[in-house]
């Protein structure tokens, strides 16, 4: 399976990833960005539009 992960050292907590999620995957929560294995389908929009390069598609 392939998810997103992020780098919590570089997110800004900017949300610009979650308001860019076609599926609404992601949530922003105090500790950061969280990521809805169910609806998320990797399709890698929230890394490309990630200001600070925090996201990167892994395979877990």
């Amino acid at each position: 399976m392939i998810m997103i992960e992020t780098d919590k050292r570089k997110c800004l907590r900017c949300s610009a990833c979650v308001g860019v999620c076609p599926h609404t995957a992601l949530t922003l929560k105090e500790h950061g960005i969280e990521c809805d294995k169910e609806k998320c389908v990797s399709c890698g929009l929230c890394k490309d539009f990630c200001p600070m390069g925090a996201i990167s598609v892994v395979k877990e």
